[in-house]
Protein backbone atom coordinates (compact mmCIF):
# COMPACT_ATOMS: atom_id res chain seq x y z
CA UNK A 1 0.00 0.00 0.00
CA UNK A 2 1.37 3.44 -0.47
CA UNK A 3 1.03 6.80 0.90
CA UNK A 4 -0.82 9.49 -0.88
CA UNK A 5 0.70 12.42 -0.98
CA UNK A 6 -1.44 15.37 -2.87
CA UNK A 7 -0.29 17.46 -5.69
CA UNK A 8 -0.22 21.50 -4.91
CA UNK A 9 -2.56 22.10 -7.75
CA UNK A 10 -5.24 19.50 -6.69
CA UNK A 11 -5.59 21.30 -3.34
CA UNK A 12 -7.69 24.38 -4.13
CA UNK A 13 -6.27 27.55 -2.40
CA UNK A 14 -9.50 29.67 -0.65
CA UNK A 15 -9.27 33.04 0.45
CA UNK A 16 -10.24 34.04 4.04
CA UNK A 17 -11.22 37.53 5.51
CA UNK A 18 -10.36 37.85 9.57
CA UNK A 19 -11.94 40.78 11.80
CA UNK A 20 -9.42 41.44 14.25
CA UNK A 21 -10.87 44.05 16.69
CA UNK A 22 -11.16 43.11 20.55
CA UNK A 23 -8.91 40.30 19.76
CA UNK A 24 -6.24 38.77 21.55
CA UNK A 25 -2.86 38.83 19.78
CA UNK A 26 -1.33 35.50 19.96
CA UNK A 27 -4.84 33.77 19.57
CA UNK A 28 -5.50 35.26 16.72
CA UNK A 29 -1.83 34.10 15.30
CA UNK A 30 -1.91 31.25 16.18
CA UNK A 31 -5.36 30.19 14.25
CA UNK A 32 -3.86 32.57 11.20
CA UNK A 33 -0.75 30.78 11.16
CA UNK A 34 -2.66 27.09 11.03
CA UNK A 35 -5.05 28.16 8.01
CA UNK A 36 -1.73 29.19 6.04
CA UNK A 37 0.09 26.39 7.10
CA UNK A 38 -2.82 24.22 5.77
CA UNK A 39 -3.45 22.60 9.07
CA UNK A 40 -6.92 22.88 9.12
CA UNK A 41 -7.86 20.62 5.86
CA UNK A 42 -7.59 16.70 5.55
CA UNK A 43 -4.83 16.78 2.95
CA UNK A 44 -2.13 18.62 5.24
CA UNK A 45 1.38 17.98 4.73
CA UNK A 46 4.39 19.12 6.31
CA UNK A 47 6.39 19.93 3.87
CA UNK A 48 4.27 21.36 1.37
CA UNK A 49 2.33 24.67 0.54
CA UNK A 50 -1.47 23.73 0.77
CA UNK A 51 -2.56 26.46 3.32
CA UNK A 52 -5.05 29.51 1.98
CA UNK A 53 -4.83 33.11 1.96
CA UNK A 54 -5.75 35.39 4.73
CA UNK A 55 -6.45 38.99 4.77
CA UNK A 56 -6.83 40.76 8.22
CA UNK A 57 -8.85 44.09 8.67
CA UNK A 58 -9.10 46.50 11.58
CA UNK A 59 -5.44 45.53 13.09
CA UNK A 60 -5.22 48.28 14.84
CA UNK A 61 -7.61 47.30 17.09
CA UNK A 62 -5.81 44.36 18.43
CA UNK A 63 -5.58 43.87 21.57
CA UNK A 64 -3.07 42.29 24.33
CA UNK A 65 -4.23 40.60 27.80
CA UNK A 66 -2.83 41.76 30.88
CA UNK A 67 0.23 44.39 31.39
CA UNK A 68 1.94 43.21 28.36
CA UNK A 69 1.06 46.30 26.22
CA UNK A 70 3.12 48.24 28.99
CA UNK A 71 6.33 46.21 28.41
CA UNK A 72 6.48 44.75 25.12
CA UNK A 73 9.06 45.88 22.91
CA UNK A 74 10.25 44.56 19.43
CA UNK A 75 13.55 44.73 17.88
CA UNK A 76 15.49 44.81 14.45
CA UNK A 77 18.99 45.11 13.43
CA UNK A 78 20.05 47.50 11.31
CA UNK A 79 23.43 45.64 10.04
CA UNK A 80 25.71 48.22 11.22
CA UNK A 81 27.83 47.68 14.73
CA UNK A 82 25.61 48.96 17.66
CA UNK A 83 22.39 49.09 15.51
CA UNK A 84 19.52 47.10 17.48
CA UNK A 85 16.57 49.41 17.35
CA UNK A 86 14.06 48.72 20.04
CA UNK A 87 10.40 49.89 19.17
CA UNK A 88 7.75 49.91 22.17
CA UNK A 89 4.18 48.51 21.16
CA UNK A 90 2.42 51.60 21.91
CA UNK A 91 4.70 53.33 19.61
CA UNK A 92 4.46 50.72 16.72
CA UNK A 93 0.41 50.02 17.23
CA UNK A 94 0.14 53.76 16.05
CA UNK A 95 3.17 54.11 13.45
CA UNK A 96 2.69 50.43 11.84
CA UNK A 97 -0.37 47.99 13.21
CA UNK A 98 0.09 46.15 10.69
CA UNK A 99 3.34 44.73 11.30
CA UNK A 100 2.54 43.46 14.80
CA UNK A 101 0.17 40.59 13.43
CA UNK A 102 2.60 39.80 10.75
CA UNK A 103 5.34 39.17 13.53
CA UNK A 104 3.29 37.44 15.52
CA UNK A 105 2.37 35.37 13.06
CA UNK A 106 5.47 35.36 11.31
CA UNK A 107 7.13 33.84 14.84
CA UNK A 108 4.55 30.48 14.81
CA UNK A 109 5.70 29.80 11.12
CA UNK A 110 8.49 27.95 10.26
CA UNK A 111 11.98 29.66 9.46
CA UNK A 112 12.90 28.02 6.05
CA UNK A 113 11.96 28.54 2.57
CA UNK A 114 7.95 27.07 3.22
CA UNK A 115 7.66 29.45 6.01
CA UNK A 116 8.96 32.41 3.71
CA UNK A 117 6.55 31.03 0.87
CA UNK A 118 3.68 30.65 3.34
CA UNK A 119 3.93 34.38 4.58
CA UNK A 120 3.43 35.88 1.10
CA UNK A 121 -0.28 34.92 1.46
CA UNK A 122 -0.79 36.72 4.56
CA UNK A 123 -2.83 40.73 3.89
CA UNK A 124 -2.95 42.73 6.87
CA UNK A 125 -4.24 46.29 7.19
CA UNK A 126 -4.75 49.08 9.72
CA UNK A 127 -8.80 49.37 8.94
CA UNK A 128 -11.52 47.95 7.06
CA UNK A 129 -10.51 48.73 3.61
CA UNK A 130 -8.98 46.18 1.69
CA UNK A 131 -7.82 45.30 -2.12
CA UNK A 132 -9.05 41.84 -1.81
CA UNK A 133 -12.80 42.04 -2.68
CA UNK A 134 -12.61 40.71 -6.66
CA UNK A 135 -11.22 37.07 -4.15
CA UNK A 136 -14.24 36.78 -2.61
CA UNK A 137 -12.80 35.94 0.82
CA UNK A 138 -14.60 34.11 3.33
CA UNK A 139 -15.49 35.38 6.71
CA UNK A 140 -12.86 32.88 8.91
CA UNK A 141 -14.88 32.02 12.41
CA UNK A 142 -12.34 32.56 15.27
CA UNK A 143 -13.45 30.10 18.43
Amino acid sequence: MKTYIPKRKEVPQSWHIVDASNMVLGRLASRIAAVLRGKTKAQFTPHLDLGDHVVVINASKVILTGKKAGWREYYHYTGYPGGLVTTKYSDLMERMPERIIEQAVWGMLPHNRLGKRLIRKLKVYAGVEHPHVAQKPQELKMQ
